[in-house]
């Protein structure tokens, strides 16, 4: 497979002119969840790179942890995307940082140098898991550490928000979502049971404040809705309105200003270098 390539749903969706949103709507990362992979790796000053760094939320999330911060000497962030990378240069500052182009299974980070290898949010569009593993086993250190990180809407934990995902999901077209497993495959393949011991999976619910402008954007930031012709994002919109106002299971934060409970799941996955 060509190294670098980038499936055509996330190359439009998170093109120029989507990443604005992407980065206003999407949940930044829960601090459980950051002091879990940092209980994960050595001590620093670490090596990290981020591949899949979109916008820079989960590399602002971490510059906001005291504990990451401290911890940081170099952080390489590989974004394709031009337009995110551009966003990303705007919103993280920070001298130990750098963004450059590349992907899963073509970092152009150099051998061994990595510490940490992290991935939020992007890791189910991988399109070849074993060329992946073989890239974390060359950029990564000797007993180097992958995380592999994601938030989602939790349907289980309200009604409507089963109806938000139901809504949405009748578009992804057969994209290689995160909610599918496909990115599991990963640990089938044969250069990831050559590198590198099991996965260790962890979860954690929550709630974030909603209100119905947030939970429309953050419909309009996933790939598969922004990529969507006009009439159908309008469409959208109105069935999520429809959905939120009804309410089904929905929990008040205050209804004078019209926030509520948003449940949401984050996810991390990690493993180590044999």
């Amino acid at each position: 497979m060509t190294p670098g390539i980038v499936h055509d749903v996330a190359k439009s969706g998170f093109g120029q002119g989507t990443n604005e949103l992407y980065d206003k709507a999407r949940p930044s990362y829960q601090a459980v969840a950051l002091a879990h992979i940092h209980s994960a790796v050595p001590a620093g000053p670490l090596n990290i790179v981020e591949i899949g760094a979109g916008t820079g939320i989960f590399t602002r999330a971490l510059l906001a942890r005291p504990e990451w911060t401290d911890s940081i000497r170099t952080l390489t962030a590989i974004e394709p995307s031009e337009g995110m990378r551009q966003v990303f240069s705007k919103t993280v500052s920070d001298p130990r940082i750098s963004v450059a182009p590349g992907a899963f299974d073509h970092t152009g980070v150099e051998d061994g140098t990595a510490d940490l290898v992290v991935i939020a949010q992007a890791f189910h569009w991988c399109p070849d898991y074993d060329a992946a593993a073989v890239e974390f086993a060359r950029v990564l250190k000797p007993g180097g550490v992958v995380a592999l990180i994601w938030n989602l809407e939790d349907r289980d934990a309200a009604a409507w928000v089963a109806q938000l995902r139901d809504t949405i999901e009748q578009h992804e077209k057969g994209t290689p979502q995160f909610r599918l497993g496909l990115w599991r495959q990963l640990f089938d393949t044969p250069s990831y049971q050559k590198y590198f011991q099991p996965p260790e999976e962890t979860s954690w619910a929550y709630s974030l404040p909603g209100s119905l402008d947030i939970v429309t954007d953050r419909a309009l930031s996933k790939s598969y809705i922004a990529v969507l012709p006009a009439d159908d994002k309008v469409k959208v919109k109105a069935d999520i309105e429809a959905i939120v106002k009804k309410g089904d299971g929905k929990k008040w934060i205050d209804e004078s200003e019209g926030t509520f409970e948003y449940p949401y799941k984050t996810f991390v996955v990690i493993f180590r270098q044999k």
